[in-house]
């Protein structure tokens, strides 16, 4: 199976469908919850994808230079740009926009989030505060991977520590929010962390790329997915599902405001 038939089978096809759904969806006038439609929904994917281009891209270039995972070389076009092919640049741009439209069919369906359930300040800041403790800890934990030499865990490490910290920055800012709308961002995160997974253990068992087993824990789901592999599907979907419930939320947008109008009266 070639890198770009991949793309088109399980990602490209369930994109259409999903164009399809909010098409239908515009053409009933079934909007989004009032309190999650602050930004367009086609800017905030958009958006998503470009920040998953420029950030994934360095990372994902130094795992296939240190050979933590590499390709088939007659599976891809041959268009290579540093290490990568060009495929994989695209499925960072896709991938986003996959998981967008899942996360607005949700949004549209899903009954809004009661207002009287926000919990007071105090509350808000520990729910954040709480989980950022909690992320520093795992980052931590991380860390120490090198540090103690232990070569099957690198993979781990690596995406351990290049997803955590925004992951950190985005629950920091608004855990209460997404707490809120956990409901929302649980039924967004699940099945798309689990289609993903299954389309790239169907992609590993048919040869398009391979994990170091060296470089990894062996740990192996159904025999054939690493764990690893697993957990940065995980990762990225929360990465794109915790970014775009923020973007839209008319709380976040409330939250920046009066930070700016904080720090505007500190100057003056």
């Amino acid at each position: 199976m070639t890198y770009f038939l991949f793309l088109a089978l399980f990602v490209g096809i369930p994109i259409v469908l999903l164009l399809g759904v909010a098409w239908l969806d515009g053409r009933a006038g079934r909007p989004r919850p009032a309190a999650l439609a602050n930004w367009p929904i086609a800017g905030g994917i958009l958006l998503h994808s470009l920040v998953a281009l420029i950030y994934t891209t360095p990372w994902d270039n130094y795992l296939v230079a240190t050979g933590v995972w590499w390709y088939d070389p007659a599976l891809v076009t041959g268009v290579v740009i540093g290490w990568v092919p060009i495929e994989e640049y695209t499925f960072f741009v896709v991938q986003p926009i996959l998981a967008g439209l899942w996360l607005t069919a949700l949004a549209r369906r899903l009954p809004p989030v009661e207002t009287a359930s926000i919990p007071a300040d105090r509350l808000s800041q520990r729910i954040r505060w709480a989980g950022v403790l909690l992320l520093g800890i795992v980052w931590l934990a991380a860390v120490a991977i090198p540090v103690v030499g232990w070569q099957p865990g690198t993979y781990l490490f690596l995406e351990l520590a290049w997803a955590i910290p925004p992951i950190a920055l985005q629950w920091g800012f608004g855990g209460d929010i997404l707490w809120r709308n956990r409901r929302l961002v649980l039924l967004a995160l699940v099945p798309m962390t689990l289609y993903l997974a299954g389309a790239d253990a169907m992609a590993i068992g048919a040869g398009t790329w391979t994990i170091d087993p060296a470089q990894s824990t062996d740990f192996l789901l159904a025999g054939i997915l690493p764990i690893e592999e697993f957990l940065f599907f995980g990762l990225t979907n929360t990465l794109v599902t915790f970014g775009l419930v923020l973007v839209w939320a008319e709380e976040s947008h409330m939250r920046i405001s009066r930070f700016l109008q904080t720090r505007t009266l500190r100057v003056t």
